[in-house]
């Protein structure tokens, strides 16, 4: 057993014992804290203990089985013995992606920034194609999208966008989908048919609530301005877009999507505990860079992670040196077999850098 899931076991079971605390029931702001971070650990712990019940059920089992003296019996017992252990090869797999993926395997919630990179007009229509592809695997995933901010350029793209996503898996999925995204292709307004580059920056951010991040208002400036669309023109006549500045990383996140002042400046909230949570992970991740290699995890933005090649159907992940000849389908949202490399790549990199600390120790 890993020692983060006995942990994270244990600090279920205290606050198990919290919720039936009278003094806990009576503080609902408390009661509300406590019960989201027991909802959060609820599946790893029942796993966890399910394992070690198994244990114990496995070690009586072969007990039964030395101990019965009718052949009867014994095939009885042996039968038993092999149904728990299969149960328990099952759960060992199933933990070793909890350990492995780590916050990853159970947070449900994410938030994306998709922004147009180099290549004027036609990066900002690869940024939108980006948007729809994302969009079309969700609602393949039954996941719920909602965007939080958008800026649109003049031809139709996208300059910049920040949604959210929420469904089971939905982070564990998209988490690879960080650095930067390379298109080749004629654009439309090309006459002579040459083909262009040009780019998009992706960021997957792990969407955080109170619980896992918390943010003083002594900490923020709110500024608040009024909203424009592309090429400058008002988008309303009121000062409702929100501009928060998080002083002491000088953070800057900004919304107008709403005309709504108040539910711009939760999105922008949102978007802004998400940022820092990023950061407080990317710190933890560096100071481990010694002993942990994390080829694909890293999301570092400027890292150029794929090209997608119209011409020839292609595209191509640079981090496992994958090259898919069906990007007509990746593009319209049908990327399993990209998502599925990607894990199990990551997959086999964690448990390897996890046997290298365990030896070390």
């Amino acid at each position: 057993m890993y020692p983060s899931l006995e942990q994270k076991l244990e600090r279920f079971e205290e606050l198990e014992k919290l919720l039936i605390d009278p003094e806990i029931l009576s503080d609902t702001t408390q009661l509300l804290k406590i019960q989201r971070e027991h909802g959060g650990l609820a599946k790893t712990a029942l796993m966890v203990r399910e394992y070690k019940e198994l244990e114990e059920n496995v070690l009586a089992a072969r007990q039964m089985v030395d101990e019965e003296e009718d052949d009867e019996s014994r095939e009885y017992a042996e039968a038993e013995l092999q149904e728990l252990l299969a149960r328990q090869e099952a759960i060992q797999v199933d933990l070793e992606d909890l350990v492995t993926a780590g916050d990853a395997a159970t947070r449900g919630s994410l938030i994306m920034e998709i922004r147009a990179g180099t290549g004027g007009d036609e990066a900002s229509l690869f940024a939108r194609d980006l948007f729809v592809m994302y969009l079309r695997l969700a609602e393949n995933r039954r996941w719920k999208v909602e965007e939080l901010d958008r800026s649109e350029s003049e031809v139709g793209g996208i300059k910049a966008i920040t949604f959210s996503v929420t469904g089971e898996g939905a982070f564990m999925q998209l988490q690879f989908e960080s650095g930067g995204h390379r298109v080749q292709r004629v654009p439309d307004t090309e006459t002579q048919g040459r083909i262009h580059t040009s780019a998009a920056t992706v960021a997957v951010l792990p969407e955080a609530d109170e619980v896992e991040l918390e943010i003083s208002n002594d900490e923020l400036r709110v500024d608040t301005y009024f909203a424009s669309g592309p090429g400058g023109q008002k988008v309303n006549k009121t000062a409702s877009a929100v501009r928060i500045t998080h002083l002491p990383t000088n953070t800057v996140v900004s919304c107008q999507d709403e005309k709504s002042q108040h539910k711009n400046r939760s999105k922008a909230m949102r978007v802004l505990r998400s940022r820092l949570l990023e950061m407080k992970q990317q710190q933890a991740q560096t100071e481990r860079a010694e002993q942990r290699r994390t080829l694909i995890g890293s999301g570092d933005r400027s890292q150029r992670i794929r090209t997608y090649n119209f011409p020839q159907n292609r595209l191509s992940d640079h981090r496992i040196n994958l090259t898919l000849y069906k990007l007509d389908q990746i593009m319209l949202g049908n990327m399993d077999e990209l998502i599925e490399n990607l894990m199990a790549f990551d997959r086999q990199e964690r448990l390897q850098s996890l046997g290298s600390e365990e030896n070390g120790k």
